[in-house]
């Protein structure tokens, strides 16, 4: 595997992105949202960079099954705390396919939210879905279209622990 980011490039993005979202929220009701699982390295780290008070909830989605897009969302867990009259904040690791980030966001916006605005890790320079979000509002990095592991972002659920972003190649 080959390292694409260095978890201090990964650190000082973030720190970029956390001013970033501390202006842009300043006194909105901000509500973050984290797609579980492979967003939970990057929001824990965002989140403790957003310099407001701010709710946190999270729910499990996704559109992939082994290393290949369904295409269709699947919900594994639902939100706890309400998001009506709230800006809601949807944080995923990577935006590739965009089907699990424009699904969400819709059913966000069916909840009620005041509004709700992307923020990925990585944007993947891949062909978008048909009715899949084209763009995140917010980006730590673009990359590659190549198989991406670490740092949250797995492969059959393995790698996720690591603490860079590596290229994954199959060694078979």
């Amino acid at each position: 595997m080959k390292t694409l980011l260095s978890t201090e490039a990964i650190s000082a993005r973030i720190r970029e992105l956390g001013e970033k979202l501390t202006r842009d929220y300043q006194g909105k009701p901000l509500t973050c949202i984290t797609v579980l699982n492979g967003a939970i390295f990057f929001a824990a780290d965002l989140i403790r960079e957003i310099r407001l008070p701010l709710q946190m909830d999270s729910l499990a989605a996704a559109s992939y099954s082994g290393e290949h897009s369904t295409g269709k969302l699947t919900f594994r867990s639902r939100l706890k705390l309400p998001v009506r009259g709230r800006h809601v904040l949807l944080i995923d690791d990577i935006l590739d396919t965009g089907l699990t980030l424009k699904q969400v966001s819709g059913y966000l916006q069916e909840q009620g939210a005041a509004d709700v605005r992307t923020c990925v890790l990585l944007d993947k320079k891949a062909p978008r879905d048909r009715g899949g979000l084209e763009q995140a509002d917010y980006t730590g990095f673009t990359v590659e279209n190549l198989y991406i592991v670490g740092y949250g972002l797995d492969r059959d659920e393995e790698f996720r622990n690591l603490p860079e972003i590596m290229a994954y190649d199959d060694p078979a």
